[in-house]
Order: C-alpha cells, then structure tokens, then sequence
C-alpha cells in the first residue's frame, strides 16, 4: 500500500500490483488470445514452426489468413529475445503483444501492435500484410488443423 498527496494535499492510500513475468506473459497472452476471438479469428497457443521456433499464439482467418502473435511480458524479455524476425516467414500477419504498462516506444514500428491485460486487449497497431506463398499456406493450415484436432481429443497439448 502506497500514501500518496493529491493537488489538494489531501493523503490517499492506492494499492500498487506487481505481478511476476510468468503471470504478466499468461494474463497478456490469454488477453490477445480473447481478442483475437472476438475478432473471429481462431487461435492456438504455443505452436511449433517448421524452422524450430514456437508462436506464442497463432490463428487463423476466416478468410485462411495466418497470423502469429508474440508475447512480451516485459522489457527484459523483450530486449534478450530478438527473434522476432523468424516468425514472418510463417504468418500473413504478425504482432507483439504487450501489457499496457510496457514502454511501447522500445518496439520496431513494422510489426502490428497488441495491447492485453488478462481480461481483453486492443490492436493499438495494424501489421503489413505479407502473403504467404500457396503451398506454404497449405503445409502450415493443415499442421494447423492438425494440432487442433489433436488437442481437441485429448491427444496432444
């Protein structure tokens, strides 16, 4: 509990929350996902690319776009984790997501922009569209559905 002075000189008690990076990446990561929902795309987390590397979160169109959103929980992730680059290969469309309190000046401009608590998020940022080759977008939807099934049965997580 922090006491903080108003304009007024007036004392007020404010509570200040601080939550660990596994919290902060899972509460941002949930918040893009319900985004990405409500704005009909259909998404799945941590999926495995064909280069080795692992999407946060990726969903589908319903016009069969791909879209890879990557999660940030803060700063330090950000600035140790320079590999955003490998996902563009794999996705139509690509974005960051962060906590509202992340300093957003820090990130590249080129990649589109989410902003996501636990509960919801916004697309602050629009990405460019980078269309995926035909048979590209075939291989990657079908280990899409794929997985999906997979863990719709049970089979797989």
């Amino acid at each position: 509990m922090e006491r903080n002075r108003n304009e007024g000189g007036v004392v007020e008690d404010a509570v200040v929350l601080t939550f660990s990076r596994p919290e902060t990446t899972s509460a941002v990561t949930r918040g893009a996902a319900r985004l990405a929902s409500a704005l009909g795309f259909a998404p799945l987390l941590e999926v495995g690319l064909p280069n080795g590397r692992r999407a946060d979160i990726m969903a589908l169109s319903p016009r069969g776009q791909i879209v890879i959103v990557e999660v940030k929980s803060g700063l330090e992730d950000f600035r140790a984790d320079r590999k955003w680059s490998d996902y563009l290969p794999f996705c139509d469309l690509f974005y960051f997501a962060v906590a509202p309190e992340f300093p957003r000046d820090v990130l590249p401009q080129e990649p589109g922009l989410i902003v996501a608590d636990g509960f919801d998020g916004a697309v602050v940022r629009e990405p460019p569209i980078n269309s995926l080759a035909p048979a590209r977008r075939k291989a990657l939807t079908i280990a899409f559905a794929r997985l999906a099934a997979m863990r719709a049965s049970g089979v797989a997580t």
